[in-house]
C-alpha cells in the first residue's frame, strides 16, 4: 500500500519504488531478527538499525537512503491514521561524502562518439549505438529516460527533445546538428525493422529504441555493458566511462564553454539548482589541475621543464 501510494500521488519513478521496496526489505529482515514488527518500531529500533548499517561497512549514500525509506514509510503511515507517532522524525541521516564525479574530455567524448559508428555486428546495430550517444551526450539524459523514450517524442526531425524525467516532471532539451542526423537515420533503419515485425503478425514498439525483452526497450544494464564495450573500442579507460560520466561531460563542457547554470539545472532536470553547482567544483578542479601541469611558475611545469633539459644535456 506504501509503495502503491508513493507511485500514485507523488509520481515516483519505477526505479525509486524499487530502491524503496528493497531498502524496507532489509529492514523488515532486521526487524525478524529482532522479533519485531513494523507496528512495534521505536526511535531507539531506528536508531539501532543504522547503527547495524554501520557496522556491515555500507556507504554513508546507502544508509541515507535507507533511513529515507523507513522514513518516509512511517510518515505515510502517520499521515493515514495508522500510527499516532512517527519514530523516524528527528533521526538524522549520516549525510553523504561530496565527491566530484568523473569527468571526461572532449577529446575522449570525441574517441567514444568515433568508435560508436564503428561497433556492431551489423549496420542496424552500428546506427543505433551511433544515435545513443550522440543522443546523450548532446542531451545530459540520464540513461533510465534515454532507453524510455518514446519514438513518438522524436520524429519530425525535432529541434529540441521532450524528456519525461524523475516525478514525471517534463523538460525540453535542444538536439545538436551531429544528434539530430544520428537519430533522423536510425529512425529510419528502427522504422523498417518494425515494419518487418509487422509482416510477421508481431506488435509495433511504442519505444525508440525496441528489444525483445520484458520491458520493450533496451535495458540499462544492456546499455551500461555496451558502453564499456565503446571505451575499450575508443581507447578510453572504461572505469571511467558509464552513461552517468556522459551525462556529467554534458554539463561540464557546457559550463566550461559559458553556459548558464541555470539553463543547465533545466536541460538536466535538477529540482535544485545546489544539485547542478557541483560542475562549478569539478570545472574549478579541473583549471587548477590545469595551472599546475602547465603554468610556467608552477612546481610541477618547473620539475617538468627541469626534468627536459637534463635529459637534453645527457
Amino acid at each position: 500500500m506504501f509503495l502503491e501510494a508513493q507511485a500514485a500521488e507523488l509520481g515516483a519513478a519505477t526505479n525509486t519504488l524499487l530502491a524503496y521496496g528493497r531498502d524496507l526489505k532489509d529492514f523488515d529482515a532486521w526487524l525478524a531478527r529482532q522479533t519485531k514488527t513494523f507496528a512495534e518500531v521505536m526511535r531507539a529500533d531506528v536508531e539501532s538499525y543504522l547503527v547495524y548499517c554501520d557496522a556491515q561497512g555500507l556507504a554513508k549514500s546507502t544508509r541515507a537512503r535507507r533511513l529515507s525509506a523507513v522514513k518516509q514509510l512511517y510518515r505515510f503511515t502517520f499521515e493515514e491514521g495508522l500510527r499516532s507517532d512517527n519514530p523516524a522524525l528527528q533521526i538524522s541521516g549520516p549525510g553523504q561524502d561530496k565527491s566530484l564525479p568523473k569527468i571526461l574530455s572532449v577529446d575522449e567524448v570525441d574517441s567514444l562518439l568515433t568508435a560508436a559508428r564503428t561497433l556492431g555486428r551489423n549496420d542496424t546495430e552500428r546506427v543505433r549505438n551511433t544515435c545513443l550517444m550522440e543522443l546523450l551526450y548532446a542531451t545530459g539524459m540520464r540513461v533510465s529516460e534515454l532507453v524510455g523514450l518514446p519514438v513518438s517524442a522524436t520524429r519530425g526531425d525535432p529541434r529540441l527533445l521532450l524528456i519525461l524525467g524523475k516525478g514525471g516532471k517534463e523538460r525540453m532539451v535542444p538536439l545538436s546538428p551531429d544528434a539530430r542526423a544520428a537519430l533522423a537515420l536510425w529512425i529510419t533503419l528502427r522504422d523498417e525493422n518494425e515494419a518487418a515485425r509487422a509482416l510477421k503478425k508481431l506488435p509495433a514498439s511504442r519505444f525508440l529504441f525496441p528489444s525483445r525483452g520484458k520491458e520493450g526497450h533496451l535495458t540499462r544494464h544492456r546499455f551500461y555493458l555496451l558502453i564499456k564495450e565503446i571505451a575499450v573500442a575508443a581507447g578510453v579507460n572504461p572505469s571511467k566511462v558509464t552513461p552517468h560520466t556522459l551525462r556529467h561531460a554534458f554539463a561540464t563542457h557546457l559550463l566550461a564553454g559559458g553556459a548558464d547554470l541555470r539553463a543547465i539545472q533545466t536541460m538536466l532536470g535538477h529540482a535544485d539548482v545546489a544539485t547542478t553547482e557541483i560542475y562549478t567544483h569539478v570545472l574549478a578542479a579541473r583549471l587548477s589541475e590545469l595551472v599546475l601541469d602547465h603554468h610556467p611558475l608552477s612546481e610541477t611545469a618547473t620539475r617538468k621543464a627541469s626534468g627536459k633539459t637534463s635529459s637534453e644535456g645527457q
